[in-house]
């Protein structure tokens, strides 16, 4: 009896401590990125079989497995750090990130024109730099907003160290280069600086050179003239630059309500180039259909509504502009893949976040989860009831 009352009497305490990490967890964040890893991992086989029909397992698709599996090692490490410590971190980072596209603008591999990966010597595995820039320079910017006194808005001379921060890592994509993640990023700083407190009229006369200098970098280069044209009027060249596009409108065709079938989607057998990539979302369209589309696009907007909820419930402004910021790198990439894909936009070479192949793409999503996660986990933690507390 003595025995069973001291086990009994272990349990209260024992059951908190074994259950803070899952118990902390925000339930539709969870649930909206198992939805699209799940999609990914099903959608990732279905367009890489077909690129090794002799093999029982696609390469690609082992490695974009492998990289899935150490993406989730990356976010439990993320989600465990504390937010103090990414704070004293974020800057550094963002140098390091820095460091990366300089050695990729002298020692990258080019592939396709384009000058995007730095090769591990020996290792026989190259990434893309751009991905930890993304991510680093968010954090970058949140640690410098968080650094204004009290609750004003966000003053003239922090706006401009903050938004500084966008300028190097924009211009060296831009030699690369790499138009899409260079507007990307760029508008990654504008939300963070909107949501750091600044006023719109500051943003006026940096966002109309930014334009005028995509205008110009649109006019001067020849491949990324040919994708506006494509977009423009993809009918009239539909063998050439305009390709892409009407194979992906062939492919939500294809699809109608219900899709063709998982499996059976003919897109991917070489009429749809890069389906497994920038295009997977046209392949979920062809083999899901519509319903499939909806459920893509459904996860990515829960995980929207989660992201925001998180920040406007963070415990401090830093965790704050974190939450909103992973956020946006988790979604507003999804809108632009969704709207190319769709003909709504120009190409971009932008991946479909947990759905498009991408080693270095994927891991980088899921370090961005993870400190999202950690944010709800931080702001759980200070809540004295164990419930959220919002941050005024």
């Amino acid at each position: 009896m003595r025995h069973a009352s001291a086990k009994s009497s272990r349990r209260p305490n024992e059951s908190p401590a074994r259950d803070r990490l899952l118990g902390s967890l925000d339930g539709g964040v969870a649930t909206a990125a198992l939805v699209l890893i799940s999609v990914g991992v099903v959608m990732s086989y279905s367009t890489t079989a077909a690129l090794a029909l002799e093999q029982n397992i696609p390469p690609l698709f082992a490695q974009h497995v492998s990289a899935l599996l150490f993406g989730l090692c990356v976010a439990c490490t993320t989600l465990l750090v504390p937010i103090r410590v990414w704070r004293r971190l974020a800057l550094p980072l963002w140098a390091f990130s820095l460091l990366l596209l300089a050695l990729t603008a002298i020692l990258g591999v080019e592939v396709n024109g384009a000058q995007r990966w730095l090769a591990l010597p020996g290792l026989g595995f190259r990434f893309q730099p751009v991905e930890l820039a993304k991510c680093a320079t968010v954090l970058g910017v949140a640690a410098v907003i968080a650094k204004r006194e009290g609750h004003s808005e966000l003053g003239a001379r922090r706006t401009l160290w903050a938004g500084a921060l966008a300028i190097p890592p924009v211009g060296l994509l831009l030699l690369q280069p790499d138009l899409g993640n260079a507007v990307l990023l760029a508008s990654l700083v504008a939300l963070m600086l909107v949501a750091g407190g600044t006023k719109l009229a500051r943003l006026i006369v940096p966002g109309a050179l930014s334009l005028l200098v995509l205008a110009l970098f649109i006019a001067a280069n020849d491949y990324a003239l040919r994708r506006v044209t494509g977009f423009l009027n993809p009918w009239k060249q539909p063998l050439g630059d305009g390709f892409q596009l009407v194979q992906s409108f062939v492919a939500f065709g294809r699809g109608g309500l219900f899709g063709v079938g998982l499996g059976n989607g003919q897109q991917k057998l070489a009429y749809l180039p890069e389906a497994h990539t920038d295009f997977v979302l046209s392949l979920v369209a062809e083999e899901l259909g519509l319903i499939g589309v909806l459920v893509v696009l459904g996860a990515f907007a829960a995980l929207l509504f989660a992201g925001t909820r998180i920040a406007t419930q963070a415990r401090d402004r830093f965790a704050l502009l974190v939450a909103f910021g992973m956020t946006a790198l988790l979604t507003v990439p999804a809108l632009v893949n969704a709207s190319v894909v769709m003909g709504l936009l120009p190409t971009k070479g932008l991946t479909l976040p947990f759905l498009s192949y991408g080693r270095t793409s994927l891991v980088v999503c899921c370090a961005a989860l993870g400190l999202l996660l950690g944010v709800a986990r931080g702001a759980h933690a200070a809540a004295p009831d164990g419930g959220r507390r919002a941050w005024r």
